[in-house]
């Protein structure tokens, strides 16, 4: 059988997967809308056929020094892994828990259902299905930002706020699944907001990309700022509203940081998501945030930004069923 993989990530607005082989090397990436408020069987129906036009189309192959491979469409892959918004049990491959993002998500058997649409191409092979962001983190250990280091904390920022914890190469689960779940934590920057779990004062109520839009609204901005990325853009063209709104935002992602990386004390943080793309007026808040309330021993703690960008999650899900096999 093909040494040859298929990794997805499973996101609230697009899926995107393509073949990943055992070195890293990676297929074109193809992507469709997630029909994610259509429920559970048009979201499971999307990724296989997503899986299916992948494997379909084939390569080529581009390796991590550059290389190219040609690839013909496989006929079978050796597995696939699905790297998913919500907590899952990676036992089980379901969905313990999910937002309001996702109709219906939670208690779906993404893996069970996945496996009965596609088992003619897995033949047997494994299904293995994660949490996005501890996807991202595992993409970012091996082939990102974080290869040089035995362990890391990887925050991504974007639609939700979510962390994955990744120790000695592999990704640190929890007891009940919900290790890394940053966007949960209590944020005093987040007192009275609601988040998107339906509970009050998270931070992912203050600190995610949406959530940024709606705090310059209630600073009294403008509504024509349609999203996250045009508050940045009017901050940067001198909106004090949105310069407030979004170093707001951004000192709390960098108080949370501060207080996992105390709590952890991993090798490294790597940062992504949307978020960390909006350049230096997130950035240098977020980060002088969370250096000023770390002690001593950890304020030069490497702080980097994600190098492997939206194809993180779908190599770290690769990577996990890579070493199921």
């Amino acid at each position: 059988m093909s040494d040859v993989v298929v990794g997805v990530d499973l996101g609230g607005t697009k899926t995107a997967a393509a073949l990943v082989d055992a070195a890293g090397a990676i297929g074109p990436v193809r992507s469709v809308a997630t029909p994610a408020q259509a429920g559970p069987a048009a979201v499971l129906d999307a990724v296989a056929g997503l899986v299916r036009e992948v494997v379909a189309r084939g390569g080529p192959l581009t390796a991590p020094d550059g290389s190219v491979t040609p690839l013909a469409a496989p006929e079978r892959i050796a597995g696939v892994g699905v790297g998913t918004a919500g907590v899952v049990d990676t036992r089980t491959g379901t969905i313990l828990a999910s937002t309001d993002a996702f109709r219906d998500w939670a208690g779906t058997d993404v893996r069970g259902g996945l496996r009965t649409l596609l088992a003619d191409l897995l033949d047997g092979g494994p299904l293995t299905v994660e949490n996005d962001v501890d996807a991202h983190a595992g993409g970012e250990v091996w082939q990102g930002a974080a290869a040089r280091f035995d362990s890391a904390l990887m925050v991504a920022v974007g639609t939700g706020v979510g962390a994955g914890i990744v120790l000695d190469g592999r990704p640190l689960r929890g007891a009940r699944h919900v290790a890394g779940e940053l966007g949960h934590l209590p944020s005093p920057d987040a007192v009275g907001l609601r988040c998107t779990c339906g509970r009050v004062g998270h931070l992912e109520a203050i600190g995610s990309g949406p959530a940024l839009r709606r705090h310059y609204l209630r600073l009294g901005g403008s509504p024509a700022a349609a999203d996250a990325r045009a508050v940045c853009v009017r901050a940067e063209s001198g909106d004090p509203l949105a310069a407030r709104a979004v170093a707001d935002a951004a000192r709390a992602v960098g108080r949370a940081i501060a207080g996992a990386v105390t709590m952890l004390d991993p090798a490294a943080v790597v940062v992504g998501g949307g978020m960390s793309e909006a350049g230096p007026i997130w950035w240098d808040p977020m980060e002088a945030t969370a250096r000023a309330e770390l002690i001593e021993p950890l304020t030069e703690i490497p702080l980097l930004p994600s190098t492997l960008g939206p194809v993180a999650a779908i190599l770290g899900a690769a990577r996990t069923v890579q070493q199921s096999v």
